[in-house]
């Protein structure tokens, strides 16, 4: 074991223990961050303007600050822009975090002094408390892949801004930096694909023993390597035993991606964003991401069913049951406040609280009155391809409205690596999991509304050549797997066989 693996050790039980007497305090945690949000929330322009000075509970904040979405928090953004300070936390934020929203363009997410410790100790965290947790500590002694956007960052009314992963490249402890891949020119790359080529040829002959990125982009990875050495990954990198992802659901990656290492390993899930990191695997055998109680993040939850009512009830982390789909809402010390981060999610323990990540609140077909989520769909089509031993590379879902006669269904776009041999078996076996899962569906499928889903198998590559036609080939990109609408299908009907 070499010195930073010896290191780690007291540092990780310390973490460890720290986190284990969290579990137990989450709920008073909460309250105290609430408590001490509103208190630097009332010196603020954006504490005047909804009277924070008069909000002593969590009933008064819900009557003085509606929930918001990006839109309707930019007039501030723009404020911190013009050089304005106080705006939404104390000071000024020293990063934007810039990301990229559906309907809002360019979006730019403060990060503050108070809340960049959010970002960093959690990451570090998770890592930590993997190796307490599984006594995997050799890992350290490895190089270690922590993909991200460019680090270069420029300037936006005065203010530092890049991507969040970029911003986060810049607080990669020291002691890290010389296990760190790939190299810094290398990050700084833009197009996606000479980047990727760069990485692979950094990092081919090196020790690599941890490698992070969301699952697309680590199946590339892998894909360009076993493309140049005609080996599975685990003789590649004999000493990787963890992988780190986030971003989408691993489980319909799952299977290619073991095959392609050529073993089981380790796999941790994580839930950052530009937002907030919000929760990691405390146990990558069990299912499930611990929430991040005590880390300057407020939380709120209203029924996904709910979210776009004029005044939906609101939850506390005390007031959530097992099992119920919830729109997540945070305030916190970036200066956030009721903000609608656009994810749904599912307690599956609340002792400690453990949420699975089901969807996008935008994410969803409701074309028919049905609102199917991102849960239900891959339960659907991974329950059936597991049985008939079928391998999905990607896959989107879209609506087909009928136009004169007929009636309408669900269409599905399948990249499959091994497609199935009765592609209509295979698809009714698919509709009838997702109407088992969505009773809405069902209703509408059993009262003859709709007819059973249909599948087009695309042709190898599809999405990758898709989402290179719109730009967006990179690591930090994913195709959604729900719409209610045809943008995405009617653009993937090149691509069909």
């Amino acid at each position: 074991m070499d010195l930073k693996s010896l290191l780690a050790r007291p540092f990780a039980f310390h973490i460890h223990k720290t986190i284990r007497k969290s579990m137990q305090t989450a709920v008073s945690d909460q309250e105290t961050i609430f408590k001490n949000l509103i208190k630097v929330g009332k010196t603020t322009r954006f504490g005047y303007d909804h009277q924070m000075q008069n909000i002593k509970t969590h009933a008064d904040f819900i009557q003085n600050v509606p929930i918001r979405d990006y839109e309707q928090f930019k007039p501030y953004i723009e404020l911190i822009k013009q050089g304005k300070q106080h705006v939404l936390w104390k000071g000024k934020p020293i990063y934007f975090a810039k990301t990229s929203g559906t309907t809002s363009g360019i979006k730019y997410i403060p990060i503050t002094k108070d809340s960049i410790p959010n970002h960093i100790n959690t990451a570090r965290n998770a890592l930590l408390y993997y190796m307490a947790e599984s006594g995997n500590f050799a890992f350290a002694q490895g190089k270690m892949i922590f993909l991200s956007g460019s680090p270069e960052l420029e300037r936006v009314g005065g203010i530092p801004t890049g991507r969040l992963s970029g911003i986060v490249n810049h607080h990669v402890p020291r002691y890290l930096r010389t296990n760190q891949m790939p190299s810094f020119e290398t990050n700084c790359i833009e197009d996606w694909e000479t980047k990727l080529d760069k990485i692979v040829e950094e990092t081919i002959h090196e020790n690599m023993t941890l490698i992070s990125g969301i699952p697309p982009w680590m199946q590339m990875y892998f894909d360009r390597l076993i493309e140049k050495t005609g080996k599975p990954i685990a003789e590649i990198f004999p000493n990787f035993s963890l992988m780190v992802q986030g971003g989408v659901n691993f489980e319909p990656y799952k299977q290619k991606i073991y095959k392609s290492i050529g073993k089981e390993i380790d796999c941790l899930e994580l839930f950052p964003a530009s937002e907030g990191f919000f929760a990691f695997q405390d146990n990558p055998h069990e299912p499930g991401l611990l929430l991040n109680t005590n880390s300057g993040i407020f939380f709120e939850f209203v029924p996904a069913n709910e979210i776009f009512n004029e005044k939906p009830t609101r939850l506390t982390l005390a007031d959530v049951k097992v099992g119920e789909n919830y729109a997540l809402i945070i305030s916190s010390n970036a200066g956030l406040w009721a903000y609608n981060i656009g994810d749904t999610v599912k307690f599956i323990s609340t002792n400690p609280y453990k949420i699975l990540v089901t969807g996008r609140i935008k994410h969803f077909i409701s074309a028919f009155g049905e609102h199917v989520i991102g849960e239900e769909v891959e339960y659907a089509l991974m329950k059936a391809a597991n049985e008939e031993q079928i391998k999905i590379t990607e896959f989107t879902v879209a609506p087909n409205i009928a136009q004169g006669k007929g009636k309408s269904f669900h269409e599905w776009y399948i990249e499959f690596e091994n497609e199935p041999a009765n592609l209509s078996a295979f698809a009714l076996k698919v509709d009838n999991y997702l109407r088992s899962k969505n009773v809405y569906y069902d209703d509408l499928i059993s009262g003859n509304i709709l007819q059973t889903l249909t599948i087009k198998p695309l042709q190898k590559n599809a999405f990758i050549d898709y989402m290179r036609s719109i730009g967006k080939l990179g690591s930090q990109n994913k195709v959604p797997r729900l719409s209610n609408d045809r943008v995405i299908a009617d653009a993937l009907e090149k691509y069909t066989k």
